[in-house]
């Protein structure tokens, strides 16, 4: 990394020291760490993105789907809805990820984009009981999950996924692999199906990449008010503010995943975040710093 020096914190967890990380403040992150494992999994929660956060960017140089995506390669939507979804895609992602705009400039092109988007796939009349066969055929896959997932489930830790893609296949990923455990909690746009189970809205107003800070103050009851330690996962710059809601915030570690264009976005990630994670397809950091949190718990649970 070569722009700090690891202190005693860092040195216990190896995972920081990969060519993958990039740090701002060590110090600062050392810090953090410090209160986080003072106080312990009982005051920890989770607050994480979900496409290209937990789910992989890329397998064996392959792009991996994002929950739009799911339903894009599916048989589940005609050819002409895909062709005009990726006609949306190329107009849009662009301006998304367009190191030079600021967010409020990109904010009215994103709520185009989702709302064109969700007029598509309404019109697709869209079964709920495809979308299991969607994600069971698609190749959507999370990031070193298993560890993860079930290390917040032994410490009671809740994860809350706030998510701008379609909230009923990111609940059914996760719940392919196994992991929906009762402390996960997902925030998101959820289809809305009538009585013959077949789309016909989308319901709320629409969570895109820019706007979850928004949703987060609207939804402060989804947070728990007695963790006021927070583990922040994020892939874009919109994704920084998604703790905004939570009461009586004292510590939170925000780790961001740079997953595309990187020269040109690394210095606004790493101004950004605490910790960011250059191409990297794993949970290895996220986790290292879960077992280092949660040490003394581990060290004192009843053989």
């Amino acid at each position: 990394m070569g722009l700090i020096e690891f202190n005693v914190v860092l040195l216990q967890i190896p995972e920081l020291k990969h060519a993958s990380v990039h740090m701002r403040d060590g110090g600062r992150v050392e810090t953090i760490l410090e209160h986080m494992r003072r106080e312990g999994p009982n005051a920890l929660q989770v607050i994480s993105d979900f496409d290209m956060t937990l789910t992989r960017f890329s397998h064996n140089g392959t792009r991996c789907p994002t929950s739009y995506g799911i339903l894009h390669s599916s048989a589940v939507i005609s050819e002409d809805c895909k062709a005009k979804m990726s006609d949306l895609f190329d107009l849009y992602y662009p301006v998304e990820i367009n190191s030079s705009m600021s967010v409020e400039e990109k904010i009215p092109h994103m709520e185009e984009w989702w709302t064109r988007a969700h007029d598509l796939l309404i019109k697709e009349r869209i079964r709920k009981d495809q979308l299991v066969q969607a994600v069971r055929d698609s190749g959507a896959m999370l990031r070193g999950y298993k560890s993860f997932f079930d290390a917040l489930r032994w410490n009671s830790v809740p994860l809350l996924i706030f998510s701008a893609g379609v909230g009923d296949i990111v609940e059914e990923v996760i719940t392919k692999h196994g992991v929906f455990h009762p402390n996960v909690r997902v925030f998101s746009n959820y289809m809305d199906f009538d009585q013959h189970g077949v789309v016909r809205a989308f319901k709320g107003d629409v969570i895109h990449t820019f706007n979850k800070r928004e949703g987060a103050l609207q939804n402060t009851q989804q947070f728990v008010h007695d963790r006021s330690n927070v583990l922040l996962l994020g892939d874009s710059l919109g994704d920084l503010d998604m703790a905004d809601g939570v009461q009586g915030l004292r510590n939170i570690l925000r780790i961001g995943y740079l997953n595309d264009k990187v020269e040109e976005r690394r210095e606004v990630y790493v101004r950004s975040y605490d910790i960011v994670l250059e191409k990297d397809e794993t949970l290895d950091v996220p986790n290292a710093i879960l077992n280092y949190i949660t040490a003394e718990k581990r060290d004192h649970a009843p053989v």
